[in-house]
């Protein structure tokens, strides 16, 4: 009663939440950089008038915690001996793309990007950790999107390309595990930062998110499609070592008909289908499925496509699916699309637990092993969970310790439904915890939804002294990798 030998143990963070250094060492504005939390669907940008394009306007009376975050650019060394603490097999970052090319759209490469990020691996690596990189994980240059209106230009395929080809060779050999577009199908309600996408030409000058259009949309999925296909083939060339995997955000595929009409055990599929398959059908499969050409033709939003690339998608698919799994949701005639944590859909009466006010997330254990059986049946690969945690709002008691049961409860209950979901034959790579030290959230931009077993001295106004501190589930967490995870069943014993 264990889980596999080689079992990825670990955790995942990302650039845009954790670096900070926002324009240190030639980096220049990306998408997150406008925002105070990417659930609020309000980016800092405002049209000029003269130059007839758009350009950063950040609020003096917003607080944006992303451009300093917990300052991991210079204290990664630091943070990473904390997860090796831990017994880490793997550690999942991003590398912002515009530290590598500024603006994106420049032909060489900025070197002072490319050395911190090697630097980075490097100290990964010494100490025992495999790294796992997202390649675009919200940090599209703001530039690709102000000058070419973003990924529904198919200009930003050939930017994409030299992007990767470069962080392929400088990092060749070094890291094993690629991730091409997190989370990426939340395009659907989340077109600017998900898909990197603005209108350059807006019908509403006041409203940039409003003015996106549907064709606009499914014109960057087709290309991000094709740009996922150009990254597997790269890869291989480059490096055939590395494997290239996807990473979708997966708590929509827990998505439950809330009785058995039919027309909400349809409508559960369908929501299935919509925000998420039809990115996962494409990437996995090869394929441009047709319940998605159907709302082309209905919509009339049919895309530009060529025969070359389609064969592209079809002979380049991903070799992995990772996922990223929260919550649950319901669906009974609608389910509203939600945050950076799935669908919203009505409260589902057998649930009994949610996260913490004011988030209130429903809690659903048993929904991982479901997602995991669906997704497996559906595309019969490797599924990587990069992503799963729970934000809790916390602080040092008087003594200076911070005891979290109810993290490790909701660690320890998805656990136990992962290693269901092995025993049902589920070819399981690892399980990277969402959030190993504290963050700034992606979805609020928020340092009060906490996530890690370390934390960081950081708060909502901006103060704090950037001290970490290690939680009492850093050392439960840490028992279960050394275990390999049976601690966890002599516990049930």
């Amino acid at each position: 009663m264990s889980y596999p030998k080689d079992f990825l143990w670990g955790g995942a963070v990302a650039a845009n939440q954790c670096e900070g250094a926002w324009k240190e060492d030639g980096k220049q504005p990306n998408v997150t950089d406008v925002m105070v939390g990417i659930a609020n669907k309000n980016p800092s940008i405002k049209w000029n008038e003269e130059t007839n394009k758009w350009e950063m306007a950040l609020d003096p009376d917003k607080v944006y915690l992303s451009h300093e975050a917990i300052d991991f650019y210079h204290r990664y060394k630091e943070d990473l001996k904390l997860m090796a603490g831990m017994g880490f097999k793997a550690f999942r970052t991003s590398i912002a793309w515009g530290r590598i090319f500024p603006n994106g759209d420049e032909t060489q490469p900025n070197e002072a990007g490319l050395k911190f990020y090697e630097d980075m691996i490097d100290t990964m690596i010494e100490l025992g950790m495999e790294p796992v990189i997202t390649l675009s994980h919200y940090e599209t240059p703001l530039h690709l999107l102000t000058e070419y209106g973003g990924w529904s230009n198919h200009q930003l395929v050939d930017f994409w390309k030299r992007y990767v080809t470069t962080v392929f060779e400088r990092y060749k050999g070094k890291v094993k595990y690629w991730l091409t577009f997190n989370e990426v199908n939340n395009m659907k309600h989340m077109p600017f930062v998900a898909s990197a996408i603005l209108n350059t030409n807006p019908k509403d000058k006041n409203d940039p998110i409003g003015s996106i259009t549907e064709q606009e949309k499914w014109q960057a999925y087709y290309n991000i499609c094709v740009a996922n296909a150009w990254t597997v083939k790269i890869c291989k060339e480059i490096d055939p070592k590395a494997k290239v995997g996807c990473m979708l955000t997966s708590s929509c595929v827990a998505t439950y008909p809330y009785n058995c009409d039919p027309d909400n055990v349809f409508g559960a599929y369908d929501a299935q289908r919509m925000s998420n398959f039809y990115f996962g059908d494409a990437f996995c499969l090869g394929i441009i499925p047709g319940y998605v050409k159907r709302v082309w033709r209905e919509q009339n939003c049919e895309p530009k496509m060529c025969d070359e690339e389609l064969k592209l998608i079809k002979e380049n698919t991903v070799e992995f699916f990772s996922l990223s799994y929260y919550r649950s949701s319901t669906f009974e005639g609608t389910v509203s699309l939600g945050d950076t944590g799935g669908l919203i859909g009505k409260e589902n009466p057998y649930l009994t637990g949610c996260s913490p006010e004011p988030w209130r997330w429903p809690i659903d254990p048993k929904g991982i092993r479901y997602i995991l059986n669906v997704l497996y049946d559906r595309y019969h690969l490797p599924l990587f969970i990069v992503e799963n945690g729970i934000g809790l709002d916390e602080a040092p008691d008087q003594n200076g310790e911070i005891d979290d049961p109810e993290r490790m409860k909701y660690v320890e209950d998805h656990l136990h439904y992962i290693h269901e979901a092995i025993l049902d034959g589920v070819e399981v790579m690892g399980y990277l915890y969402w959030g190993p030290i504290d963050i700034v959230s992606a979805g609020t931009g928020e340092m009060r939804k906490r996530y890690g077993f370390v934390y960081v001295d950081r708060h909502n106004d901006g103060s704090g002294t950037m001290e970490r501190k290690i939680k009492n589930s850093y050392y439960r967490y840490k028992e279960i990798i050394e275990t390999n995870g049976e601690c966890l069943f002599n516990k049930d014993k």
